[in-house]
């Protein structure tokens, strides 16, 4: 009897553990969805953020909520979308300077791809702890702070980031729901700063 109940406990914990990567991957399909107007990614990434925190508390929600946190978070969140978009186009007249030739090119455009990288490890780490009604710029700014004070969470997102990128050049359909272990990625970080 007490073997069972054992067996019953390992068999509940691998069934939830696996039932939130399905949920991960299922909220990479609707962050890709609700990135498509490409400057809404951060009000995706944060409403997708928001899911998984409210799955791993065992709260209800689902594809309702995502999309009213949406649309909360859409309300300054295309901003920084632009702003994001703006900083990528810096980065790719840097490297157009490397590939010229430019003198001081290759420093430059070092310069601009780490910087890129910081600004979406920040943006990730803000869209983890968005909740309706958060300023953006004030969730950006903390998060810049972390990114740089807790370099081994950051680079664990650059990780995921780098596991997003090769499996869109892989396969680029896998990229897709990727994108939730990303943002669950991103809520694990966040959590574990918090509790340092």
């Amino acid at each position: 009897m007490a073997q069972a109940r054992v067996k019953a406990r390992k068999e509940s914990v691998f069934g939830e553990r696996f039932a939130v990567f399905a949920e991960c991957l299922l909220t990479g399909v609707w962050i890709a969805v609700a990135s498509l107007p490409l400057v809404t990614y951060p009000a995706a990434f944060a409403a997708g953020a928001r899911h998984l925190r409210r799955r791993t508390s065992h709260e209800a929600g689902g594809w309702r909520e995502f999309v009213a946190d949406f649309r909360s978070a859409l309300r300054g969140g295309w901003i920084a979308g632009a702003v994001g978009w703006a900083a990528a186009a810096a980065v790719w007249v840097d490297v157009q300077a490397v590939r010229a030739g430019l003198p001081g090119g290759p420093l430059v455009g070092a310069v601009g791809l780490f910087a890129l990288i910081g600004l979406a490890v920040a943006g990730l780490r803000a869209a983890a702890v968005w909740v309706p009604g958060a300023s953006w710029r004030a969730l950006l700014a903390a998060a810049g702070r972390r990114t740089v004070l807790d370099p081994a969470g950051s680079f664990l997102l650059v990780g995921g980031l780098a596991v997003v990128a090769s499996s869109a050049f892989f396969i680029a359909p896998l990229a897709v729901p990727v994108l939730g272990a990303v943002a669950a990625a991103a809520v694990a970080v966040e959590e574990r700063h918090r509790h340092r």
